[in-house]
């Protein structure tokens, strides 16, 4: 099964035989964590293990443990960068400030639907004790942060009160967003879904 998997991601034979490069160049733990984020587009994180990441990077079985303790920190890292990306995905969208805020309810509902494994790590059971990852809590910590500050643009209230609104906000996003990836979206009996664009509309007041 897991040669299968090796042959739908890449030929590790080819990433093996870099594998005194990557240690030159001292990017082994990068390698892992952009291994582990391509294993996730084929199997859940449940399903990953060390062994298999260090296979794809072509590193020895215990050469992950240079840089992550256990896969639970390896998981971590991957989240980490998962908020980053969505961060910057939220970040990048533009308009005046009701337009952007509805711009990026339709990013955030794309990258969690583009990146369903990855998504599904970041928001799910599989993590547990975040407090013991900072760089982990950090990242989430920003990704929301860029949310509120969108909000108070867009709604012209403080931080405080911003960040209660923002929640609202972001209930509706991953609430749709989940729906989405779980396929019930496509059963609805409503005559008209709503755009993604049309869930930030409880803290706007459109």
């Amino acid at each position: 099964m897991y040669v299968d998997t090796v042959n739908k991601i890449g030929d590790t034979a080819a990433v093996r035989r870099k594998r005194p490069e990557r240690y030159h160049h001292g990017d082994l733990r990068l390698a892992l964590v952009e291994g582990a984020m391509r294993l996730l587009q084929v199997q859940s994180a449940a399903e990953l293990s060390l062994r298999a990441v260090a296979r794809l990077a072509g590193v020895s079985p215990n050469a992950p443990y240079r840089h992550f303790e256990s896969k639970d920190a390896l998981l971590a890292a991957v989240a980490e960068e998962g908020f980053r990306r969505l961060a910057a995905a939220t970040a990048a969208a533009s308009g005046p400030p009701r337009t952007r805020l509805g711009r990026m309810g339709v990013a955030y509902v794309r990258f969690a639907t583009e990146n369903p494994r990855l998504y599904g790590l970041m928001f799910g059971p599989v993590l547990r004790e975040w407090e013991r990852f900072e760089g982990l809590v950090a990242a989430a910590n920003a990704s929301f942060e860029v949310l509120v500050d969108a909000v108070a643009n867009a709604t012209g209230e403080n931080r405080k009160v911003a960040s209660s609104e923002a929640v609202l906000a972001w209930s509706a996003v991953h609430g749709y967003a989940m729906l989405a990836i779980d396929g019930f979206l496509g059963g609805c009996r409503a005559e008209k879904l709503p755009k993604p664009e049309e869930l930030v509309r409880i803290v706007t007041g459109r």
